[in-house]
């Protein structure tokens, strides 16, 4: 197998890809780079037992032990954070790197759920009702499937990890979702 490196116009094995590929990714895209490079080592330092794959959830421990968090509730922590710079300046803007801004807008815009209440809510049926971990949690929380076919596309390890749940339990789970968005 051979790649193309593109910093050096010449052919490289596949045995330094990730190397060569993370030297062109630093180039390219900055502060980016580290993660993206971090990511393609350890893929390529895994043996086929320990692939990874989401919709099965075999992620790493660190992941399935973190605390994931809906958009909705990165919203109200930047709210909060963003009412506390303007308390403390004259103007808040000078405070405020436009990361803060784009991210505040950015989880602003696709918070499917507004009221602190129903965030709430969201959180407690789906992890003491349905026992969901939280990555299927904030999956549901963020995309808000319709259909109990989408919800299974987006998150298929609720059919078959921990306590796995039938079509009629994934349907009354989308329904009470819906209802709490209706009611907020």
């Amino acid at each position: 197998m051979s790649l193309y490196n593109l910093d050096k116009d010449t052919e490289s094995s596949g045995d330094d890809f990730p190397n060569k590929f993370c030297g062109i990714l630093r180039s390219s895209l900055n502060g980016r780079a580290t993660v993206i490079c971090l990511g393609l080592l350890r893929l390529s330092n895994m043996s086929v037992e320990e692939e990874e794959n989401a919709a099965e959830l075999k992620i790493p421990d660190e992941f399935l032990k973190a605390k994931c968090l809906m958009n909705c509730e990165v919203a109200l922590i930047l709210e909060h954070k963003y009412e506390q710079l303007q308390q403390m300046a004259d103007d808040p803007m000078n405070q405020m790197s436009q990361v803060f801004e784009k991210s505040l807008q950015y989880v602003k815009r696709f918070s499917r759920y507004k009221n602190p209440d129903a965030v709430r809510q969201v959180r407690e049926i789906l992890t003491i009702l349905y026992a969901l971990c939280n990555v299927q949690l904030c999956v549901l929380g963020n995309l808000c499937p319709e259909t109990v076919e989408e919800a299974i596309a987006m998150v298929p390890s609720i059919k078959t990890r921990g306590r796995a749940h039938d079509d009629e339990a994934i349907e009354k789970m989308l329904n009470d979702l819906s209802l709490i968005k209706k009611f907020e």
